[in-house]
């Protein structure tokens, strides 16, 4: 598949493209990145439930004067290059507009990336479980100890696992984070370690989930498909 590339930003994020010396962030409660976190996920969490996403995280970090802002959104279906490109402009253009209304929410460069998750996410919530039908998944299990098991079913209060054979109906209560397991599968493909949607499961897991990064300042550097995390 060839990637697909989001529209660029002409007119840049970063303070220094506005002709001004990017701003530091400050050592008060407001200057902090868990501060800066709690900021961004207030202007995307809007714009990514509009499009049908939900949002999973909201990492920021820094080196130097650039921050790298990453967003992880998930949904049931067309979770494709074309779907997280869309929403990655979206949430591109909702904090442009926090910018022009003069509430920057990320002082100084940063670099946005905008991807689904990949296969090593911890499965901590029914949804997750949904949408990894299938797979093989480790999970502590309270009481016993670790239990691998291919999911069958997932429901709102439990997830039902196919234990070498023997089909197990486990309430979420008692389980740990579940970790999906890598399968290796024959050139020819089929089992084991098919992905539902038809995607190779290590791939998956090499690519850290299908990605699309957008650079301010700059044309933007491009990691769609499954190539980068």
């Amino acid at each position: 598949m060839a990637p697909v590339t989001p529209r660029g930003r002409s007119d840049g994020r970063a303070a220094r493209a506005r002709g001004r010396p990017p701003e530091r962030p400050s050592s008060g409660p407001r200057g902090g990145l868990t501060a800066l976190r709690e900021r961004l996920t207030s202007v995307i969490a809007p714009v990514t439930r509009e499009a049908g996403f939900d949002l999973e995280r909201v990492r920021v970090t820094r080196a130097g004067r650039r921050h790298r802002v990453q967003v992880i959104v998930d949904r049931d279906h067309d979770l494709g290059l074309d779907a997280i490109a869309e929403v990655s402009r979206a949430v591109s253009a909702a904090l442009d507009r926090a910018d022009e209304a003069g509430d920057a929410v990320v002082p100084g460069e940063y670099v946005l990336e905008v991807s689904s998750p990949g296969v090593d996410r911890p499965l901590t919530e029914p949804r997750h479980w949904r949408r990894n039908l299938g797979r093989l998944v480790a999970v502590t299990v309270a009481g016993e100890g670790q239990v691998t098991g291919r999911v069958v079913a997932a429901g709102s209060s439990g997830v039902t696992l196919d234990v070498e054979g023997n089909v197990r109906e486990l309430p979420y209560a008692s389980l740990g984070p579940g970790r999906v397991q890598v399968e290796l599968r024959p050139a020819s493909g089929g089992e084991p370690g098919e992905d539902p949607e038809g995607a190779d499961l290590e791939a998956e897991v090499e690519a850290g989930g299908i990605a699309s990064g957008e650079a301010t300042g700059r044309r933007p550097e491009r990691r769609s498909g499954k190539g980068g995390a």
